[in-house]
C-alpha cells in the first residue's frame, strides 16, 4: 500500500478520537433527556472517529506522504506554542486576558498585521465570546485577574 497523506492524518485523528474516549472514559455519560458531562466529548470523539475514518477510506485522492512539503512547519509551530502558552495561564490570567493575549500574538507576531486593529479585533472578540458564554449560556469561565464583572 502506498501511504498518502490521508492515510497519516486518518489514522491520526482516530487516535485522537480513540483517546478523548478513554480519557473522558469517567465521566458520566447520563441519558439524552439528561446528559452528563461525558455526553459531548463522547460525541465530539464518534465523530472525530467517523470522519478521519471516512477521510482514510477516501485516501486515494490526496497526495503522497513522502511529497508533502514541510516548508509551514515553523509557523504551523509558533502557533502551537503560542496555543501552549494560552492554556498553560487560561485558569490564572482568565478567559478575557488570556484570548485578548493569545489573539494578538498570532496576528501581530505570527501573522504580522498592524498592532492596533489587531488589539481592536482581538478585544473585540475576547469580550464578546465572554460576555455570550457568562451571560447568554449562564457558562462560568474564570474570571483570572479582572475578577468577576
Amino acid at each position: 500500500m502506498h501511504m498518502r497523506a490521508d492515510h497519516v492524518a486518518g489514522t491520526f485523528f482516530v487516535a485522537v478520537g480513540l483517546t478523548v474516549i478513554v480519557l473522558s472514559g469517567d465521566l458520566p455519560v447520563g441519558e439524552l433527556s439528561m446528559p452528563g458531562a461525558g455526553f459531548l466529548p463522547l460525541i465530539v470523539a464518534a465523530l472525530i472517529i467517523l470522519l478521519a475514518a471516512s477521510l482514510f477510506l477516501r485516501a486515494n485522492e490526496s497526495p503522497s506522504f513522502a511529497e508533502i512539503e514541510w516548508d509551514d512547519a515553523r509557523h504551523a509551530l509558533q502557533v502551537i506554542a503560542v496555543t501552549c502558552a494560552a492554556a498553560a495561564f487560561y485558569i490564572y490570567l482568565g478567559f478575557i486576558v488570556t484570548m485578548f493575549a493569545m489573539m494578538l500574538v498570532l496576528l501581530v507576531v505570527i501573522e504580522r498585521k498592524n498592532i492596533l486593529p489587531a488589539a481592536a479585533y482581538s478585544a473585540g472578540v475576547a469580550v464578546v465570546t465572554y460576555i455570550v458564554f457568562v451571560h447568554v449560556l449562564q457558562s462560568p469561565l474564570p474570571p483570572g485577574i479582572l475578577g468577576y464583572w
